[in-house]
């Protein structure tokens, strides 16, 4: 870190559009700020950057470039000699070794925009929790949080105000791995139950990250454009009537949310309806 940003190119204004005073303007507030460091919380992403002069130390948190990648976006780190990628859109020159970072999105529902005062936290993200790999993830807010709602536990692992990070993907195959059915209200789960859920959520993530995340089509790929190897380890996700690995059941698809859940009707038993 410690990056000056020399100039800075907007190549298409779309990924700029949250900064209401447009593309000329977001280029001319960045250029001459430095960046210090580099942070995240669920799907965003932001540099915190170094005040503006000395007269500004001391004085609040520093201002922030906050990015959110969408589907396709990337940030990449090039020397600045390398040929532009085909989808960049946003282009930073910087000062060390003649580097520049890159803005990389295709289908360009991600986008950059400038957070006065986010350094620590961008203002625009404050609502989102914790996702359970950051050091300020709080496991008893989360537990108490869980077991005093009634919605379901997939629900709640995918409400951002509750965790972030987790995902559709990631929700089903830590649901797979702790027994648990997605529709299973929180206020049913014991501490020890919430506890085992969200160990098996962190473990889910890592492997997912050591193996590069999860890849199903061209655009999900790694800044190095290699594809993500942990769909070949799923035991839940998209795995419809394929036998449970634990217990040889026919695995289930139901609809959710807009989108699909996978389980094992056998490991994963729905939860009883109460009568009214």
């Amino acid at each position: 870190m410690g990056a000056l940003i020399e100039s800075v190119e907007v190549l298409h204004p779309r990924p700029v559009r949250r900064h209401l005073a447009g593309p000329a303007d977001f280029a001319s507030v960045l250029t001459g700020r430095t960046i210090v460091g580099a942070r995240r919380r669920g799907k965003y992403l932001w540099l915190p950057l170094a005040p503006t002069d000395a007269s500004d130390s001391g004085q609040g948190p520093g201002d922030a470039l906050m990015a959110h990648l969408g589907m396709s976006g990337q940030l990449l780190v090039q020397p600045a000699g390398v040929p532009d990628e085909r989808h960049l859109r946003v282009r930073f020159r910087l000062d060390r070794g003649d580097r520049e970072l890159r803005f990389v999105d295709q289908r360009m529902f991600g986008g950059l925009s400038l957070s006065p005062g986010g350094a620590e936290v961008p203002a625009e993200i404050a609502h989102i929790a914790p996702d359970p790999l950051e050091a300020a993830f709080d496991e008893s807010a989360f537990v108490s949080r869980v077991r005093r709602s009634h919605s379901g536990i997939k629900r709640l692992l995918l409400t951002q105000t509750v965790i972030s990070g987790v995902g559709n993907i990631y929700a089903d195959e830590a649901l797979w791995r702790s027994g648990l059915h997605g529709e299973r209200p929180g206020s049913q789960l014991t501490r020890a139950q919430v506890l085992e859920l969200l160990g098996h959520v962190r473990a889910v993530m890592t492997d997912a990250l050591a193996q590069g995340g999860t890849s199903f089509d061209a655009l999900y790929v790694n800044v190095n454009g290699e594809s993500g190897y942990f769909d070949r380890s799923l035991n839940a996700y998209g795995r419809e009537d394929e036998p449970c690995k634990r217990c040889g059941t026919p695995m289930r698809r139901v609809a959710f949310m807009n989108r699909s859940s996978y389980f094992c009707p056998a490991c994963q038993p729905a939860p009883r309806r109460t009568r009214s």
